[in-house]
């Protein structure tokens, strides 16, 4: 005789007056970060698709930064009156950092609306969205990294021990990578208009922070450099890496940003992490 006795399903109870909102982004963010390993496989994914059919694949970006390095190398230190082997050094390690930085701000802005069909179809932490974001564009930018070395060896720019100093201003890089695909991502998942925005402004901010200058060339207003978020961050790595370690004030105020950057962050994503489903 069969058993018509429904089998026991898991009860899902929600109480309105009290969400749980905390409980429930601290759970989002630990079980995010334990599954490492999806991001990262996604990620992978993102960027094999990106590519298919290509020959060089990412190495076509490492190309074409080698390029740009080249030309403006050539360009600014005739224009500043720089010898290029001073010139060179700081420029790329700049312009590599820069891209990195660019093309993580401008891809968090869709870190969430991208993953559309995966949100609503899958119970997956949105951090798990925000780190594949971070991964991509991170292993992405790392084709770049010997482009840094290469120009230290023809410059023969030997960088001392302070050098892994610039370990800690990755870190910081990192940071802000998540948690800004968190917060853009939520934001640009309610208010669509966002992320056009956010990209004139980083167009921007490209020629008002040190990238294709030195700070020197500011003379007196070199000190109000710390106030460009951008700066602070780049500073932490170009600093140990080109100039021996870099200001202090620098690095305060990067720490500052950071820690600026995960409040906002993690106080949005604390109120509307429960909307987001909706939003995208």
């Amino acid at each position: 005789m069969l058993d018509h006795t429904a089998a026991p399903t898991p009860a899902y109870h929600v109480d309105a007056s009290n969400p749980q909102r905390v409980r429930r982004a601290i759970e989002d963010v630990r079980l995010g970060l334990s599954r490492w390993r999806l991001a990262s496989t996604l990620a992978w994914l993102d960027i094999r698709n990106r590519y298919r059919g290509s020959v060089l694949g990412p190495f076509w970006l490492t190309l074409s930064t080698g390029a740009m390095l080249l030309g403006l190398g050539l360009l600014y230190s005739t224009l500043f009156q720089m010898p290029l082997r001073e010139y060179l050094p700081h420029l790329a390690v700049s312009l590599v950092i820069w891209n990195a930085i660019s093309q993580m701000v401008n891809e968090a802005t869709a870190s969430l609306t991208a993953s559309e069909g995966i949100i609503r179809q899958m119970p997956l932490p949105y951090t798990v969205h925000s780190l594949r974001c971070v991964l991509r564009n991170g292993i992405v930018a790392a084709h770049n990294f010997p482009l840094i070395l290469l120009v230290f060896l023809l410059c023969g720019h030997l960088p001392g021990p302070e050098a892994l100093l610039a370990i800690p201003g990755f870190v910081l890089i990192a940071i802000n990578a998540v948690a800004a695909a968190l917060f853009l991502g939520m934001l640009c998942a309610r208010f669509r208009d966002i992320g056009p925005i956010i990209g004139s402004v980083m167009q921007l901010a490209f020629f008002l922070t040190p990238i294709l200058w030195k700070p020197r060339l500011l003379g007196e207003w070199e000190a109000w450099m710390p106030l460009n978020p951008f700066f602070a961050i780049l500073e932490t790595v170009r600093g140990p890496l080109v100039e021996g370690g870099g200001p202090p004030l620098a690095w305060l105020a990067a720490v500052i940003y950071t820690a600026l950057m995960v409040a906002v962050a993690a106080a949005f994503f604390v109120r509307f992490r429960g909307r987001v489903a909706f939003w995208v």
